[in-house]
This record gives structure tokens, C-alpha cells and sequence, in this order.
């Protein structure tokens, strides 16, 4: 699991020592809100922040002003009523002092979070050096999350946004799905676009899972014990270390005057645990609550491959525990199919995991078994082609949040199944402009089983919006499965381009 930097060990005592000691004039606003950012058209506009306790704050934004009263515990937080895409307008907060936050955009606002796929930088896929050159989107903002794993909820993220532009430092370290998904609601809808990117390579779902999520899952009360340990060990843990540093500072402040060596409590990693219970989102996701935002979008699950369809749980955990602390209901969350690899056999009962998970309400899956080759997957697993999939996240989002209705967003599902003779037809629906190969061939990848259960190979051909497959050496077809291996990479498709998914099924 990540561990902390010295400047993160710092940021957290500073924070600590400040919220403990009144301080007149100490407006602060939280990272999310810098210069250069975007915030979410047509949603009431929160703005946040600390002050002295009982400190009046004024916040001005675009013609508009709202004050409140910081509480005891030098929190204040106030709501400016939505706005329509538009800028750069300029944001004004004051109490004792005042702070200016200036090149601000309204337009949508997507968090883009997962594993290595999604944290996946545009520096390392396809084209790069041409997609970094042409990169010159002056309304598209970027917000990168640096990998932060804390015990306990954090109050804001080290990072600030930044204007994205060929010479951007951020732009190489972005996420690359992040930015191609951006790139095209930019585009297609030509209004400003801000991306928050959290995400960590090598992570599991559940650090990423607020603890509210768990409760409406049956499935995963167990795990609820677990997280409220892992919780009151980081407190007990916290307050012995802060104990162990406040002990120290008055000899640390007196060598570092004097030249002489400090004492060794300073060179502890963090004060605050990091490990534990649901880590990622207490550090990476926690802070931007309740920044309004449009949706999210999710590449993660190959850490969990043998999971199989427990999968489905946990992702119903995740997405309702994140609509629940964001509140602002069933906000869209959209997510990518783990992409070919070897998963000891494991990947297809994942991906039916994630295809069960788009019945969760305002949800899609975008396809990606054919992405990928040999011969262009970095590190294994890792297609460069993210250009394909952040388009394909971006076809849900546009024709369920932003009125394409007649865009063809996925690919085939798969609908019924009906005996003939000696062979099964396969209807499905989503067929767009109907069903192809990508190789002109019949379709490969079926398999079929009598009723004893072996599968064995079946030769396939396209009739309208359905398949007919068979096999001489299934007389009773029962049950059928199609790309059922890890590496398959099925030539199905529709016209409009989309490939169709891992899927199996039985006789009625």
C-alpha cells in the first residue's frame, strides 16, 4: 500500500496543530478549489472550507454571494444556486482575509477512478507524441489525485488543476482513459470539461469502498466488523503517534535552531495509519465530497479476478456507497470490461460479475475485448489502445447524460436462448445496424454442451439479430458459452463497431 512523504507528514501535523489552535484570519479553501478549475453546470455549486471558529465568511462567484458563519470546529460551507456552462469567471472568499480563485469554467465534471488501467498515463499509450501535440484544449481542466492511502478520512487532496495544453506537465502523468472519455464529451458537446483522476495501480475494490455502501449489501455485512476495526485502530494509533510527536517538537525546534541532529519520532512515515479498511477512498475520494460533479467512470477489477461473481456485490457497495455521500441520487457511473489476460480461467466469471452490475440503476459497461493484441499490451494487461475505450465510455455518457438518443453506445447483449432441432439460435438486443465479424470469417468463440455439461467447439453463422450454432456431436443441445478463456478475443460484432461480451447460458 502507498505510504506517506515527509510533505505529507507535514500537511497532516499542520492540519492538526491548526485545527487546534484558533487562528483569526485563516480562510482556507480545499485544493478542489484552485485556480483553473471547472465546476458542474446545472447543479447547486458547493463551496467549503476552514476559519477561525465563529469567523464570518463571504463567498462572491459570478454575480452572486453567500455568507455564513464558520462553526466551532472552524468548518463553513455554503451553496450557490447552478449555473450554466460558461467562463472564466473568478471566485472571491473573505472573512479576516480573502482569497481569489480565478480562470474558473462551468461544464461537466467526471471522476475517474480505478487500477492500473485507469491511472494507466497518456505518456505510455498508443501515439503518444502525437496525442500530447495535438492535446491543445484550453476548456478541458485537470485535477490528478496523487496516490494517497489514509486510515481515517482526509480533508483535502495534494493537487491542483491545471489547463490542459501540449506543454502541461500534468498532461504526460494523466490518465489516458481519462483524458480520450473527456476529449470526446469536449468535442461532441463543446463545453468546458474538468477531470478528476484518482486512482492507484495494483488496488482491489474495497479500499476504494465507503463504509456507507456496505450496509444496503447483504452480502457483505461481514466485512462492515472489519472496516470499524481497521477505524478505531487508526484513531488509537493516530493519537500515539501525534502523543509521540508533540513530546518531541520542543527538542526538534531546538536543534534545527542549533545545527544538531533531531529526534528519531520525526522520521516516522505518517502519524495517520494506511492501511486497513478502505484506505484509497479515505484519501483519494473523501476530499472531494460534495464537490458537485456529473458522474463517474471506473476501470478496476483485474485485482479481483477471483472474486467471480462476488464481484457484483462489492460493485454494488461501491457505487451505492459513493451516491450516497456524494447525494446527489443515482448520478451516472459507467465503467470498462477487464480486458484480455490470463487469470488462471478466471476472467469470464469476472466479466459476468460486471455485466450483472449494469442492472445497479444508471450504469453501462464499456466493451474491450477487442483492444487489445500480443504485440501492443504494456506490462501484460495493459492495452496501449485507450484512445477505443475512452471513446466507448464516452458513447454511454453521451447518449444517456447528454441527449444523443440515437447514438449506438454498446454492443450486443444477450437476450434468449431457444432450442432448434439440433441447434440453439442466440437472439440478442443493442444489434445496432446488425451483427458482422471483424474478419469477414463466421463467428468464432461459441461453444455448446448437451446435457451432460461438455462444451465442445460449435460452428456459428448470423441470421438477422441472431446466431444458430450447433455441433455434430451435441444431438440435445442444453447450454451454450461464448469466449469463455481468458485470452479470447472474439471477432463478433456489430457494424457500428462494438464487439460483444463473454456471456453464457442454458436451456430454458
Amino acid at each position: 500500500m502507498p505510504t506517506f512523504t515527509k510533505r505529507t507528514v507535514l500537511g497532516i501535523l499542520t492540519a492538526a496543530f491548526a485545527a487546534a489552535i484558533p487562528v483569526r484570519g485563516a480562510v482556507r479553501l480545499p485544493n478542489v478549489f484552485s485556480d483553473h478549475m471547472v465546476l458542474q453546470r446545472d447543479k447547486d455549486i458547493k463551496v467549503w472550507g476552514g476559519a477561525a471558529p465563529g469567523e464570518k465568511v463571504r463567498v462572491q462567484f459570478a454575480g452572486q454571494t453567500s455568507e455564513t458563519v464558520a462553526d466551532a470546529t472552524g468548518e463553513w460551507k455554503v451553496k450557490l444556486p447552478p449555473m450554466k456552462a460558461g467562463g472564466p469567471h473568478e471566485m472571491t472568499v473573505a472573512g479576516e482575509n480573502t482569497l481569489k480563485v480565478s480562470d474558473i469554467l462551468i461544464g461537466e465534471v467526471w471522476v475517474c477512478s480505478g487500477q492500473s488501467n485507469m491511472e494507466f498515463e497518456l505518456m505510455h499509450a498508443q501515439n503518444s507524441k502525437e496525442e500530447i501535440n495535438r492535446a491543445d484544449f484550453p476548456q478541458m481542466r485537470m485535477l490528478l489525485v496523487p496516490r494517497t492511502s489514509a486510515g481515517l478520512p482526509l480533508n483535502d487532496v495534494r493537487a491542483r488543476w491545471s489547463v490542459c495544453s501540449p506543454t502541461s506537465a500534468v498532461l504526460p502523468k494523466f490518465s489516458a482513459v481519462a483524458y480520450f472519455f473527456g476529449r470526446e464529451i469536449h468535442i461532441r458537446m463543446k463545453v468546458p470539461v474538468g477531470l478528476i483522476a484518482a486512482s492507484v495501480g495494483a488496488t482491489q475494490i474495497e479500499p476504494w469502498t465507503a463504509p456507507e455502501g456496505l450496509a444496503d449489501v447483504p452480502a457483505l455485512q461481514a466485512s462492515i466488523a472489519g472496516v470499524t476495526a481497521a477505524a478505531d485502530n487508526a484513531r488509537q494509533r493516530l493519537r500515539e503517534n501525534l502523543d509521540a510527536l508533540e513530546r518531541v517538537i520542543p527538542q526538534a525546534r531546538a536543534a534545527l535552531a542549533q545545527g544538531k541532529p533531531l529526534p528519531p519520532e520525526l522520521a516516522m512515515s505518517s502519524p495517520l495509519p494506511a492501511e486497513g479498511g478502505p484506505v484509497l477512498y479515505h484519501g483519494m475520494i473523501y476530499p472531494l465530497v460534495p464537490f458537485a460533479i456529473r458522474g463517474a467512470i471506473w476501470y478496476q477489477g483485474e485485482s479481483n479476478a477471483g472474486d467471480k461473481m462476488r464481484y457484483f456485490d462489492k460493485m454494488k457497495a461501491l457505487i451505492g456507497g459513493w451516491r450516497r455521500v456524494w447525494q446527489q441520487g443515482d448520478f451516472p457511473f459507467y465503467f470498462v470490461q477487464i480486458t484480455p489476460n490470463r487469470y488462471n480461467g478466471e476472467l469470464p466469471l469476472l466479466i459476468e460479475a460486471q455485466i450483472a452490475s449494469m442492472t445497479i440503476p444508471n450504469t453501462g459497461m464499456a466493451q474491450s475485448t477487442d483492444t487489445t493484441d500480443a504485440s501492443d499490451n504494456f506490462g501484460g494487461g495493459h492495452p496501449r489502445n485507450k484512445q477505443e475505450i475512452g471513446r466507448r465510455l464516452a458513447l454511454w455518457a453521451l447518449a444517456k447524460d447528454y441527449g444523443q438518443i440515437n447514438l449506438v453506445h454498446s454492443g450486443p447483449r444477450f437476450q434468449s436462448l431457444k432450442v432448434e432441432g439440433r441447434q440453439l439460435r442466440i437472439r440478442f438486443d443493442q444489434v445496432g445496424a446488425g451483427l458482422t465479424t471483424r474478419d469477414g470469417k463466421a463467428p468464432d468463440s461459441f461453444e455448446i454442451a448437451g446435457p451432460d455439461g461438455a462444451f465442445v467447439d460449435a460452428a456459428a453463422k448470423i441470421d438477422g439479430a441472431t446466431i444458430l450454432i450447433g455441433s455434430e456431436k451435441v444431438a440435445q443441445p442444453a447450454a451454450m458459452r461464448f469466449a469463455w478463456k481468458d485470452l479470447a478475443q472474439p471477432n463478433l460484432m456489430i457494424k457500428d463497431g462494438l464487439p460483444v461480451s463473454q456471456f453464457r447460458a442454458q436451456v430454458p
